[in-house]
């Protein structure tokens, strides 16, 4: 990587940038590659990277409809974590976990990955012994988690209204130490470059308009360039998966949904870890001082990135209720983003009945903390061409058996309507 003086980078910073190099190619898709993967986001970057880095499978092309980043992975609250209940769940979220320690270093790019911790806040009696439970459960599975006092949320989170007369009363919380957060389009533009020297070719403006098949097994894909033939396709579209698996015959278990978030003007540091409380909130202070704010997902299927004034409205009001000091600061801006959920709130992973095509979908609100698990594990489906152990309770076939992993507590998709 080239290095640049404070100087270079003043000068260049006046809007003179000749000489600076592309931190990955924008090749023209080649005839025929050995796996398409259908969308350019965290997940389908990681996966082409752990592809080429892990497996030595190079001729891959990633084929994004928009530009690389314009996406859902960078329309999060970008909080990680692994305290989800069930154990299918958490074995695959802690991994991804332990692959964020070290993802600077594996990409040689700052993800900014801060490591802050998480409290979970419990409003009521029921809450207190679902999250004592949640413990528990995630202590059996050797992951780090443990019950923390409304004493020491309270000095951890002094604008938390942690008061008796508290519209919700602070009853107790979780704590994970090891959560945290990182800057979302660093890791879309990690994963893209480390990807890209590998060989990977990351197609952007290249819209799958359908998915062709010839005698029961995947052709490849007809694109706004024109059609690309492949032994392996993988569907990797958050907030369209459905619409894309369904150019191949395939209806998957999933809605779509508008999940909004906004931030504040930038204060002084007053917010070191991240706090959620279910149903209502989520917070974290950003590296630029920047309160940022989320909630759950809207009510009704959409595929918008708009999102509803009333979602903005309701989540204002709890976000007072819980920070009443809040009350004088601003707003900058908010967004929203398409989020693909599943029945049970729970990803989708592995084969379909169409032979070489493959599914990494569904992840809700998920999504964005599960990256480089979701990569690593699926890249290994791809290349072996049977589930990494760690996803294979995670099978389209699960919605037939009945063998459901319940995570809309873990998720808080939709939480605030059941």
């Amino acid at each position: 990587m080239r290095r640049y003086s404070i100087w270079s980078l003043a000068r260049n910073a006046r809007g003179h940038h000749e000489g600076w190099t592309e931190a990955w190619r924008s090749p023209e898709p080649k005839p025929e590659y050995d796996v398409v993967i259908i969308g350019g986001g965290g997940h389908g970057l990681a996966t082409a990277y752990y592809l080429a880095a892990e497996h030595g499978i190079r001729n891959v092309a990633v084929v994004e409809r928009g530009w690389l980043g314009g996406g859902n992975v960078a329309r999060n609250t970008a909080i990680i974590r692994s305290n989800y209940l069930h154990d299918d769940s958490a074995f695959l979220y802690d991994k991804s976990l332990q692959l964020w320690r070290d993802l600077s270093g594996e990409l040689n790019f700052n993800t900014m990955f801060s490591p802050r911790g998480l409290i979970n806040l419990a409003h009521d009696k029921s809450g207190l012994v679902e999250l004592a439970r949640r413990v528990a459960a995630l202590r059996l599975n050797g992951i780090r988690v443990s019950m923390i006092a409304p004493e020491e949320i309270a000095r951890r989170i002094p604008a938390l209204d942690c008061s008796t007369r508290a519209a919700n009363p602070v009853l107790g919380g979780s704590w994970q130490e090891k959560a945290g957060i990182a800057r979302h389009d660093a890791v879309a533009w990690g994963y893209a470059r480390a990807a890209d020297s590998r060989g990977v070719d990351i197609v952007q403006n290249c819209e799958v308009v359908g998915i062709r098949r010839e005698g029961g097994r995947i052709a490849g894909v007809d694109t706004a360039r024109g059609f690309i033939r492949a032994r392996t396709v993988a569907i990797v579209a958050a907030g369209h998966s459905g619409v894309v698996a369904a150019m191949a015959g395939i209806r998957l278990p999933i809605a779509s949904h508008t999940m909004q978030a906004y931030v504040s003007e930038p204060l002084k540091p007053f917010a070191h870890t991240v706090v959620m409380s279910p149903a209502l909130v989520s917070l974290n202070q950003s590296d630029k001082g920047e309160i940022v704010i989320g909630m759950g997902t809207e009510e009704y299927n959409s595929y918008s990135q708009q999102g509803s004034l009333t979602h903005i409205e309701y989540v204002t009001q709890k976000m007072l209720e819980l920070y009443p000091s809040f009350s004088r600061i601003r707003m900058l801006r908010k967004w929203g983003g398409i989020v693909d959920v599943s029945a049970d709130a729970s990803p989708v992973i592995g084969k379909t009945p169409v032979e070489g095509l493959y599914l990494n979908v569904g992840w809700g609100t998920g999504g964005f903390k599960a990256i480089p698990g979701s990569g690593w594990t699926f890249a290994h489906t791809l290349a072996r061409g049977e589930p990494h152990p760690l996803v294979a309770p995670f099978g389209l076939e699960r919605f037939h058996s009945g063998r459901m992993i319940g995570e809309h507590g873990a998720s808080g998709s939709l939480e605030r309507y059941k």
